[in-house]
């Protein structure tokens, strides 16, 4: 899975999303995700202070938009889903599919949420920044479940290439089936890494525009990137098919036309 995390960089313009659907899209990404939360659960905090919360009032969606967004994602043959927080995050996304579920980091710490979770869709994935190593192993409950997919991830925005702890992405391999990579550095290469070391998801934050308001849409990446992403993995893919042992076809004319030709 390479997944697009448009998140709320649409700024709450539903016209600018379905262009970030759009380019995702045509980069060959088959997954975009949003997030399901609502501003009035915000507790007080420096985002009262700093018009934060004013762009979170613009942004969110509610379940009328994540309708239309979902039917506009069906329309192109692609999977539309959401990192949800709470239960009214839950609810408003298992009306539309059971198929695709994500926990953000900062939710991760919430076992009651991610079992609720892994009992009624089909893929959960969770992501791991942000917690301490105690939480870490809390997770090991959920090790042998085949619907769950452990993303690791290091909850800073953006993220400095000397913090991606990929020592920690080895550790998830170790402990659980299927370990992804949830990436926020600028540039596309932590992904790269992550898939040529057997993360089977990627999630990256996107955007059509670096520009756009907003701390995430500055380090998204853009539909050039992403394109060589998901084109990166359809040649790992191809890389792994098992040829077997024996001389391939692509061979036989190195074998019988140029074997030993130096020989004296």
């Amino acid at each position: 899975m390479i997944i697009s995390e448009i998140g709320w960089n649409f700024l709450g313009d539903i016209n600018l999303a379905k262009k970030m659907i759009d380019a995702a899209a045509r980069a060959g990404c088959r997954y975009i995700k949003f997030q399901l939360w609502n501003p009035k659960n915000l507790k007080r905090g420096a985002w009262d202070e700093d018009g934060r919360r004013e762009i979170y009032n613009k942004s969110y969606l509610d379940e009328k938009k994540y309708h239309e967004l979902y039917s506009y994602c069906e329309s192109l043959n692609v999977n539309c889903f959401a990192s949800i927080f709470n239960d009214e995050g839950f609810n408003i996304l298992s009306k539309y599919q059971k198929k695709f579920i994500k926990i953000p980091s900062l939710e991760a710490y919430d076992l009651d949420l991610i079992q609720k979770s892994l009992d009624t869709f089909e893929n959960v994935l969770v992501s791991t920044g942000a917690l301490k190593h105690n939480d870490l192993k809390k997770l090991e409950k959920f090790k042998n479940y085949d619907n769950l997919t452990v993303l690791h991830c290091v909850s800073s925005y953006p993220l400095e290439y000397e913090n991606c702890n990929f020592s920690k992405f080895f550790y998830l391999k170790n402990k659980f089936k299927k370990v992804g990579y949830s990436g926020h550095c600028a540039g596309f290469e932590d992904a790269i890494f992550a898939l040529s070391n057997g993360a089977v998801a990627i999630e990256k934050h996107f955007t059509i525009d670096n520009n756009l308001p907003g701390r995430d849409n500055k380090f998204a990446i853009l539909e050039s990137d992403l394109k060589f992403i998901c084109d990166y993995q359809l040649k790992i893919e191809k890389m792994l098919i098992n040829r077997g042992l024996e001389l391939q076809e692509s061979e036989i004319d190195a074998y019988e036309n140029y074997r030993g030709r130096w020989k004296a």
